[in-house]
């Protein structure tokens, strides 16, 4: 990841998480399709949301007849890893130990969720990694 991201808020992170899973270029009509169950958009307000998105490179807009069509210039992947990073920094000093104990102590993960990390932690173990022979 060459460029840095920045952390988007929460509604416009709304917004990219139902571009990304769309999984293609969408409309702002596709938009208010898939945010019509949430609180009450209005569509001047996601307008603006995707001309910030726009501003700031996490999309792109291409107009297509009456439509502009917006793709996403930022991978939900670098995106997840660079909040997850940040999140962990601030909140927890770095510190993976004190993040999944907090979450175990205040009960937000199970030990069926504990295994699940224990296991995935050993598969990544056994995983050979770049330059290792």
């Amino acid at each position: 990841m060459s460029k840095i991201i920045k952390r988007l808020p929460d509604s416009e992170l709304e917004i990219m998480m139902i571009i990304w899973e769309a999984g293609e270029p969408v409309s702002s009509s596709y938009l208010m399709e898939r945010l019509a169950g949430e609180k009450k958009w209005v569509a001047t307000t996601v307008l603006n949301f995707l001309s910030r998105l726009v501003e700031r490179g996490f999309l792109s807009v291409e107009k297509q007849g009456r439509f502009n069509i917006y793709e996403p210039l930022v991978a939900e992947k670098d995106y997840l890893e660079m909040e997850s990073r940040s999140f962990l920094e601030r909140l927890h000093k770095s510190s993976l130990k004190s993040f999944v104990a907090a979450l175990y102590e205040g009960r937000s993960i199970s030990s069926q969720d504990m295994e699940e990390l224990r296991s995935y932690m050993e598969q990544l173990n056994h995983e050979k990694k770049p330059g290792e022979e």
